[in-house]
């Protein structure tokens, strides 16, 4: 498949799990009552925005000018690192949700990839690829790992209202 064409099927796909996520969390407003629990839930639609944005620029500097992913990729995955770091955080501090600590911690690990191979594209000529091809592989992993932080939080996030009462 051409990078082009990856990227841009997989930004369509990221941005409608965007808005597939804004469904779901209109349908759970008692999620939204918790600062805590809206934090989670603004985490989760991070995960699927941020990989989206990458993805346009990707299609936008591509092959032809690469300092504009290039560039885009380091500081949306930077925002992407600290905020996932910043939930984290937070999470231990208020002793919140232990199943989102896993995918999350994997998720600040990619960002943190996505960001060096931004900065340093020439590391992915061992792996004899080009670099947005070794970025689109992270990319993957990451909507992957957003997946499972999805899991987890429907699986596990408490209803506010219930949690309210607790």
């Amino acid at each position: 498949m051409d990078v082009s064409t990856f990227y841009a099927l997989f930004s369509a796909t990221c941005f409608t799990l965007v808005g597939l996520w804004w469904n779901v969390v209109q349908r759970h407003e008692a999620w939204l009552r918790l600062p805590a629990v809206r934090r989670d839930a603004g985490g989760v639609y991070l995960s699927f925005l941020l990989p989206a944005l990458m993805g346009l620029f990707a299609q936008v500097g591509g092959t032809t000018d690469p300092g504009i992913w290039r560039a885009t990729f380091v500081v949306v995955a930077a925002v992407g690192c600290w905020s996932t770091l910043h939930l984290l955080s937070r999470a231990r501090r208020e002793g919140g949700p232990g199943s989102l600590v896993r995918p999350r911690t994997a998720a600040a690990a990619l960002y943190a990839l996505i960001a060096v191979l931004g900065v340093a594209p020439a590391l992915a000529e061992p792996l004899d690829v080009t670099p947005l091809q070794a970025e689109a592989m992270l990319l993957v992993l990451l909507v992957t790992l957003a997946h499972w932080l999805v899991w987890e939080f429907m699986t596990h996030t408490e209803p506010a209202d219930n949690a309210a009462e607790a």
